[in-house]
């Protein structure tokens, strides 16, 4: 075949309306060895990246390995330093179900935690002078001498003043338009109780003398001065739950008691409603004073705390009134319970949980809940007169019972078969029940039982 000649071949032509492949074939035709080498470099080329890919992997899958090992290693020593904080800590009160109750511990560990923890000065009922206050709150804050100067005149109560200078305070009087927060409250709580029908009552009003009567005091002796570094006890006593209109989920009165009290302390401190019952039928004889209250008489009582039976045999007529329940445990396969006396038990003493409900039963079958919702060292602006413990710190009001006649006074007698009441069984107060039942001589009118009536609301 000649290029030379003037005919040009069928194929050439076909091959000039295609210049790719034109290009294509005559570098193979002319280069071989160009062609040749120019697959070898696009083989090489995919080998170097797929060797990149493969290095990629490998380099994130041993990240990936040393990360997990990491976390690992991470989880094992948290999970034994959280075993030996644990074993070492076992007085420190954790959750053992959150925001319900605590797990248990020993409060008199507990204490000593606190005060190997704290400084003498943390504890202590010296007050500070107010250079030193200021330097040691300047050395906390990180801040300079001057700086601090600063904020305490800025955060003066002077500068708190909403009222002209020239005017004396009326702390009763919030103003028309507030802007802090809390005056926006109080402003709201106002105008809440200006639109109830009745103004606070004086049960009310004792609540409030409670607690402003207990903040601050101190004993003028110094040995009945609570000790620095007391614990402070915050207990509830519930209503019995005998008492219907869910009554036993309302604190019927809270305490606070100190670590030196004994459970008899505790125990005398609770007023109930059953020890103050007077046995027997007095309709024959309505002027003869009853012998003694149920209190005297039955004086066995029992408190239960984290399987322990802490009973009250401070007088011979005392009886042990749990080995019935713990002898019943016993035949069902129950944990085994112990005993301990409880004028014997100091509070300190105790192995409790924070907010967990125990009992205290009484009378045979008066049974409260008995809920110790605060464990915490006492304080200097806590009440350090040590007289006025067990110190009573609030009391639930309870509606009294009227007469069922005048419906003024709370009922004094309860009659049963009388033929004079609009009911059986009847309230009566005690004027009603005598000019109804006896005649100008006090002789007793018709036949009816009488028995004498303690009202709920007497402790109000």
């Amino acid at each position: 075949m000649s290029f030379g000649s003037n005919v040009m071949p069928a194929c050439i032509t076909k091959m000039l309306l295609y210049p790719i492949a034109w290009i294509y074939i005559v570098s193979l035709y002319v280069d071989p060895l160009q062609s040749k080498r120019w697959r070898c470099n696009v083989t090489a080329v995919k080998e170097e990246e797929e060797e990149e890919e493969d290095e990629k992997r490998r380099k994130k899958t041993e990240k990936d390995e040393e990360e997990s090992s990491t976390r690992s290693a991470a989880l094992r020593r948290n999970k034994m330093a959280t075993k030996q904080t644990t074993d070492a800590n076992t007085n420190i009160p954790d959750y053992e179900y959150i925001d319900v109750n605590s797990k248990a511990f020993h409060i008199g560990s507990f204490r000593n935690e606190w005060l190997d923890r704290l400084k003498p000065c943390d504890v202590s009922y010296q007050q500070e002078d107010e250079e030193t206050l200021y330097a040691n709150l300047a050395k906390e804050m990180c801040v300079s001498a001057e700086t601090m100067a600063e904020l305490k005149s800025v955060c003066s109560l002077d500068s708190l003043r909403c009222h002209p200078e020239d005017q004396p305070p009326d702390t009763d009087v919030v103003p028309p338009d507030p802007t802090l927060k809390t005056l926006v409250q109080r402003k709201k709580r106002q105008d809440y109780k200006a639109s109830l029908k009745f103004n606070k009552n004086r049960h009310d009003l004792y609540a409030d003398e409670l607690e402003r009567l207990t903040v601050g005091r101190r004993s003028e002796e110094v040995a009945d001065m609570v000790p620095e570094g007391e614990v402070i006890l915050t207990v509830n006593v519930y209503y019995p739950a005998i008492f219907k209109k869910f009554n036993y989920v309302r604190p019927h009165m809270t305490l606070l008691m100190t670590g030196s009290h004994s459970l008899a302390d505790l125990r005398d401190a609770i007023c109930c409603v059953s020890d103050l019952q007077v046995c027997g039928e007095f309709s024959n004889t309505p002027d003869m004073a009853p012998d003694f209250i149920s209190k005297d008489h039955f004086k066995s009582a029992f408190f239960f705390f984290e399987g322990v039976f802490y009973n009250d045999m401070r007088f011979s007529e005392c009886q042990d009134i749990s080995m019935t329940t713990i002898e019943w445990a016993k035949s069902h396969n129950f944990p085994p319970y112990t005993q301990a006396k409880m004028e014997e038990t100091q509070l300190v003493d105790l192995k409790v949980k924070v907010g967990f409900p125990y009992l205290y039963c009484h009378q045979g079958d008066c049974e409260h809940l008995v809920i110790i919702t605060d464990v915490r060292l006492v304080h200097k602006n806590d009440c350090l007169d040590k007289k006025l413990y067990p110190l009573l710190t609030h009391k639930h009001r309870f509606l009294t019972q009227k007469c069922a006649v005048c419906h003024v006074f709370i009922g004094r007698w309860l009659t049963s078969n009388d033929q004079f009441a609009p009911s059986v069984p009847c309230l009566f107060c005690d004027k009603c029940f005598r000019m109804l039942h006896y005649d100008a001589e006090g002789k007793k009118l018709g036949d009816f039982l009488a028995y004498p009536y303690v009202d709920q609301g007497a402790f109000n």
